[in-house]
């Protein structure tokens, strides 16, 4: 078995000696493992880094197996944001969210297009923080987790949006919410088409923690969020 993909490094595990497990999100085969054999060397090793694109060849005897991979490195992200602790901790944060909620070996090309281009934002520069809010968001639509925003879950209707349901994950107005008003999440104007600022991200990233944290976690057999989630939040938090 032998197939040739694009991909972004999720996370690399020493695997004996001197190799690694890689976990990569590949554009046409999902998120996927292999060994990389050496691949705890001078030379292998910065190339490994969560965040990086690389081109890869995946081999193995039977589908089935974990395989090994060749590799060639296409762009560099980790290194160029090294020097920016709050890049560099929203990258490691994607890269760990996606190895924890994504299905092994099942294609996303559209997610992973949009996971690269948050990557590439991050390296640029220019509007990654609003960028990744949509992305959580992205990420629990594909686990079933889908925030509805479009309208009121009581009324029907799309005016004076303010709530989010804790359960369902549906919108709620203010006259909708009524005496239940304290049970419900407060509802981020910027994820309905308002302004984004650094406050208007922190809340949006509370509403989608949430639902990380008591939904798609449980789903996943009760592991904890990654803790780089919470490190990027508290970078974000300092910068506030």
């Amino acid at each position: 078995m032998e197939w040739r993909d694009d991909g972004i490094v999720l996370a690399a595990r020493p695997h004996g000696e001197t190799a690694v497990i890689l976990e990569m999100f590949t554009r046409a085969h999902g998120r996927h493992l292999g060994v990389v054999h050496g691949g705890r060397s001078r030379k292998k090793a910065p190339m490994l880094q969560p965040g990086n694109q690389l081109d890869a060849v995946w081999r193995a005897r039977l589908p089935s197996h974990m395989g090994g991979w060749s590799l060639e490195l296409r762009r560099s992200r980790a290194a160029a944001i090294m020097s920016d602790p709050l890049r560099l901790a929203a990258l490691n944060a994607v890269c760990s969210l996606a190895s924890f909620a994504l299905p092994e070996r099942e294609a996303l090309p559209a997610f992973h297009e949009r996971t690269e281009a948050l990557c590439d934002a991050m390296v640029d520069g220019e509007g990654w923080l609003t960028d990744y809010v949509f992305w959580e968001m992205s990420l629990l639509e594909i686990s079933g987790f889908r925030l509805d925003l479009s309208a009121c879950a009581v009324s029907g209707g799309a005016n004076d949006l303010a709530f989010v349901s804790p359960r369902s994950g549906r919108a709620v107005s203010r006259q909708g919410a009524g005496e239940w008003t304290s049970r419900l999440l407060p509802l981020p104007d910027m994820l309905i088409g308002g302004a984004s600022s650094l406050e208007g991200v922190l809340a949006a990233l509370d509403l989608t923690g949430h639902f990380l944290e008591r939904r798609l976690a449980p789903s996943l057999g009760d592991r904890p969020v990654p803790a780089a989630r919470s490190r990027f939040l508290t970078a974000l938090r300092d910068e506030a």
